[in-house]
C-alpha cells in the first residue's frame, strides 16, 4: 500500500488522448487497489504547490492540485520519495480549500 504523500512514477493516460506516459505524481490515498493522485509538472509557471530539488524532486516542479485522478495500483512503477510533513500539510490545506466549495 502506498502512503499518502508518496511521490511516485506512474503510467498515466491523459484525458485528451489515449496516450499513456510515465509521469511523477503524489499519492493522496489508496483504496481497493485504486490510487488517487495529484499530477506533478516540471513547468514551474503552472499553478500549484512548488516542489524543489532540495525536497527530493528530480527538477524544480509543481504539484498540480487541479489535476487529480484515479489510477490502478498496477500503473505505479515505483515510489521515489515521501513529501515532508510540512509539505503534506500544505497539500492538505490546498486541497481542503479547493473542496470547501462543496459546503456552500
Amino acid at each position: 500500500m502506498f502512503r499518502a504523500g508518496a511521490v511516485i512514477l506512474a503510467r498515466v493516460q491523459f484525458t485528451d488522448t489515449f496516450e499513456v506516459k510515465t509521469r511523477p505524481a503524489v499519492v493522496l490515498f489508496e483504496e481497493h487497489n485504486n490510487v488517487i493522485i495529484a499530477g506533478i509538472t516540471s513547468n514551474t509557471q503552472m499553478q500549484g504547490i512548488p516542489l524543489t530539488k532540495k525536497e527530493g524532486a528530480a527538477t524544480d516542479s509543481v504539484i498540480k492540485t487541479n489535476y487529480i485522478f484515479t489510477i490502478s495500483r498496477v500503473m505505479i512503477l515505483k515510489e521515489i520519495f515521501l513529501l515532508s510533513k510540512e509539505k503534506r500539510k500544505v497539500l492538505y490545506e490546498e486541497l481542503t480549500n479547493k473542496l470547501s466549495v462543496i459546503q456552500q
